[in-house]
C-alpha cells in the first residue's frame, strides 16, 4: 500500500481489495474502500452473480440486461471477476489474487469460507500481511454464531425495533441500519489495521456482525438499561431524554425542532408564548415528564402559520430547527450537491447515471473520479491479464 496519493485517486491509492461478499453489508463496506482510493476487486458466480443484482423493483436499463438500483447503490468503484469457488479453476484465482491483496471482505456464513478451501492459516501462509474482514449475522462464535442475517431480522433481535415507532407497534428504519453500519464499522477496524501492519508487519482478522453494529448504535438508549436498570421503549416522534425534542405540526405541513438546553427552551417559549416557568417545564427533567403536554401545547402554536415561518422565528433565534424532506426533495436540494453527495458515473450500459456519493469530503488528496458500478464479469479479462503480469500462473507438471 502506497504511503501518499500524488494521482489524487484518494488516500488507499495503491491497495488492493478482494471482495467474496453479496447483498448489502460487505459490498458496502468494499466500496467505502474504494471511495477511498482502494482498488477493489469482488468476485462473483458466474450467471448470476451477487443476489442483489436481483432485488428489485426499481430495475433500469434494456429488458435483456436489467441493472437493479440496489445493486448501483453499494457497488461503485469496483471491478467485477467471475469465478467459480467450487472449482480447481476458481480457486486458483482466488489464490493468485489474496498473494497481491491488501484486504480481503466477505461475508459468508461461519464455515463457509474454509469448506471452499480457504481457512485462515492457509490464506495466512499465502499472505501474511493480507487483513481479513469478516462480517456475519450474529457474530462468527456463541449458540447463535451459525444463523443466517438480514438486516430487518437484526434490527427486530438487537432491540432496535422496540425503540423505534409508536409505544407498543415495532417498526424498522427505513434504511437497512444494521448492514450500512456493519459496513461501517469493519472499515473502520479495517483502517486501523492497516495502520497497525505498518508496525506489525502482519495482518488482522477484523470480525463484526448486523447483532453487534445494531447493539453498537444503542448509546444512551443501552446505558439507561445496563446502568439505571430502566429499560426504554419507543417514543415516536419525540426523544426520551430531551423536551421540547422533535416533530411538531404547523398550518402546512412539519417542522422538527430541538432545544436542547434550557437557553434554547426559553427561546422557544419566548417565540411560542409559553411560560418558561410553567412547574411542568421548568427544567428539561420536568418537559421530559410532561412531554405529552408539552408537545399539545407546541402543536397548538405552530398551527397558527406555516412551516416556512416557523423556521424563520426559530432560526434566527438560534434554534435548531428543520423540515421534513422527501426522498426527492433530497436530491434536489442545492445544499445536498453542493456537499458533494451526488456524483455523476459513465455506466458500461447505462451511459451517465447519477449516484449517492461518500459521505466526506478530504481537503486535499481525496478522489476525484468515480467509476460505476460493473456489470456482472465485466473485467473478468482484464484483471486475469493484469494478473497474469503481477502473478504468472503456476506451471501444471
Amino acid at each position: 500500500m502506497s504511503d501518499s496519493d500524488p494521482s489524487g485517486n484518494g488516500p488507499l491509492d495503491g491497495c488492493l481489495v478482494i471482495e467474496l461478499s453479496h447483498a448489502l453489508a460487505g459490498p458496502h463496506a468494499a466500496m467505502m474502500l474504494g471511495d477511498l482510493g482502494a482498488r477493489v476487486i469482488k468476485i462473483e458466480t458466474p450467471g448470476h452473480g451477487d443476489e442483489a443484482r436481483g432485488w428489485g423493483p426499481p430495475f433500469v436499463g434494456p429488458d435483456q440486461t436489467p441493472e437493479s438500483t440496489y445493486f448501483l447503490s453499494c457497488n461503485r468503484n469496483k471491478e467485477s471477476v467471475t469465478a467459480d469457488l467450487k472449482t480447481e479453476q476458481g480457486r486458483e484465482l482466488l489464490t493468485r489474487l489474496l498473494r497481491q491483496a491488501d484486504v480481503l471482505v466477505e461475508n459468508f456464513r461461519p464455515g463457509v469460507l474454509e469448506r471452499l478451501g480457504f481457512p485462515l492459516q492457509q490464506m495466512r501462509e499465502a499472505n501474511p500481511q493480507l487483513v481479513v474482514l469478516s462480517v456475519s449475522g450474529f457474530g462468527h462464535d456463541g449458540p447463535h454464531g451459525g444463523r443466517a442475517g438480514y438486516d430487518q431480522i437484526a434490527q427486530g433481535e438487537a432491540g432496535l425495533m422496540s425503540l423505534t415507532g409508536e409505544p407498543g407497534a415495532p417498526v424498522k428504519v427505513g434504511t437497512p441500519v444494521a448492514d450500512l453500519l456493519a459496513g461501517v464499522f469493519g472499515v473502520t477496524a479495517v483502517l486501523a489495521a492497516l495502520l497497525e501492519r505498518h508496525t506489525t508487519q502482519r495482518g488482522q482478522v477484523v470480525r463484526t456482525s448486523l447483532l453487534s453494529s445494531v447493539v453498537g448504535l444503542h448509546s444512551f438508549q443501552g446505558t439507561s438499561w445496563t446502568i439505571a436498570g430502566q429499560e426504554p421503549s419507543a417514543t415516536g416522534n419525540q426523544h426520551p431524554a430531551i423536551a421540547p425534542y422533535g416533530l411538531f405540526h404547523c398550518s402546512d405541513g412539519d417542522l422538527q425542532l430541538a432545544a436542547g438546553s434550557d437557553r434554547l427552551w426559553r427561546a422557544v417559549a419566548a417565540i411560542t408564548g409559553l411560560d418558561p416557568a410553567d412547574p411542568r417545564y421548568a427544567t428539561n427533567a420536568d418537559r421530559v415528564r410532561h412531554r405529552t403536554d408539552l408537545a399539545a401545547a407546541l402543536d397548538a402554536v405552530f398551527a397558527r402559520d406555516t412551516v416556512d415561518a416557523w423556521i424563520e422565528r426559530l432560526d434566527a433565534a438560534g434554534v435548531p430547527v428543520g423540515r421534513v424532506r422527501t426522498v426527492a426533495e433530497v436530491y434536489s436540494w442545492e445544499q445536498t450537491r453542493q456537499q458533494g453527495l451526488l456524483i455523476d458515473v459513465d455506466h458500461s450500459t447505462l451511459g451517465t447515471i447519477t449516484l449517492p456519493g461518500p459521505p466526506w469530503r478530504f481537503e486535499t488528496g481525496g478522489r476525484s473520479r468515480h467509476n460505476a458500478p460493473p456489470t456482472l464479469g465485466q473485467h473478468t479479462t482484464s484483471v486475469r491479464a493484469w494478473l497474469d503480469q503481477a502473478d504468472p500462473p503456476a506451471p501444471h507438471p
